[in-house]
């Protein structure tokens, strides 16, 4: 199974010959955990816009999670709502559109809505992203930690997304080889969807429940990943994921406290708005 882990380094090795096995064995944990740019760096710039993305590379993030959806003329966007009003002007620019769903707008109508003046001023005329557009400022930098939004309510997505990914030169291979590419969605008929058409891609299964017993055993013939939310998962939880051969991130972590007690729970990646936080706690408790 995939396994989306940091490499110790130099540091680990550092850790053990001056401070000893016990604590060299904690740090070697916390230097495991995946740090994942919800929506790029969301608590520091406009989610799911390059601003978000490119921060969250300067932040050296191991994994960027964008949301993905589908324009009216066919499309890959990323944005995470799957009406408009909330993160961007569209009730200004097209006040006659509601109810403003992704779905309902070609990407040149998507192009003149501003995504982020909401967040702040100064990022003011930031636009909606395209999916390419995504993956050409991340490459193979950081992982893409991929969500299908809803994918439901754009039939043959899945496609869709398998086949932009595959125009990408030389992206695919690269990313498969780095370990940094995964799908995700809370939609699991839709990731089965996508493993059948693409099998050699990662698929992260998320949760907003605690996955039963059956799930989780079902899961763990095709899937890599389980992420739930953190509010149902415990160490019992971690455990039986990792016995089934899958790892486990949790979502949205955004206090030091919680990032710290996840982080000890053995939990695989941990998913927040506050990368640059994240990073700082698992390299220095």
């Amino acid at each position: 199974m995939t396994r989306l882990l940091h490499l110790l380094g130099v540091l680990t090795v550092s850790v053990l010959l001056v401070v000893g096995a016990p604590v060299a064995a904690q740090a070697a944990r916390a230097t495991d955990v995946v740090d994942v740019a919800h929506r790029g760096s969301s608590g520091a710039a406009p989610e799911n816009t390059l601003a978000a993305v490119r921060l969250a590379l300067r932040q050296h993030a191991g994994f960027v999670e964008v949301d993905v959806q589908r324009s009216a003329d066919g499309e890959l966007v990323i944005v995470h709502d799957v009406t408009l009003e909330r993160t961007t002007d569209v009730e200004e620019v097209f006040p006659d559109r509601a109810p403003w769903r992704v779905g309902d707008f070609t990407l040149a109508e998507l192009r003149r809505l501003d995504a982020g003046s909401w967040f702040a001023d100064g990022y003011t005329g930031e636009r909606i992203p395209t999916l390419r557009e995504v993956v050409d400022v991340l490459g193979t930098r950081a992982g893409l930690l991929l969500e299908l939004k809803s994918p439901g309510l754009y039939p043959g997505i899945e496609t869709d997304i398998d086949k932009e990914l595959s125009s990408v030169p030389g992206y695919l291979s690269a990313a498969l080889a780095a370990d940094k590419l995964v799908v995700q969605s809370f939609d699991h008929t839709s990731m089965r969807t996508y493993h059948d058409l693409a099998p050699r891609v990662p698929i992260g299964l998320l949760f907003g429940y605690r996955p039963t017993e059956p799930e989780l055993a079902e899961a763990s013939g095709w899937a890599e990943q389980i992420n739930p939310t953190y509010r149902v998962t415990d160490a019992a939880l971690v455990e039986r994921v990792h016995e089934l051969g899958m790892t486990i991130s949790v979502y949205t972590l955004n206090t030091g406290r919680l990032m710290r007690e996840y982080a000890d729970l053995g939990v695989d990646g941990i998913i927040t708005d506050y990368p640059l936080v994240l990073r700082d706690i698992l390299r220095n408790g």
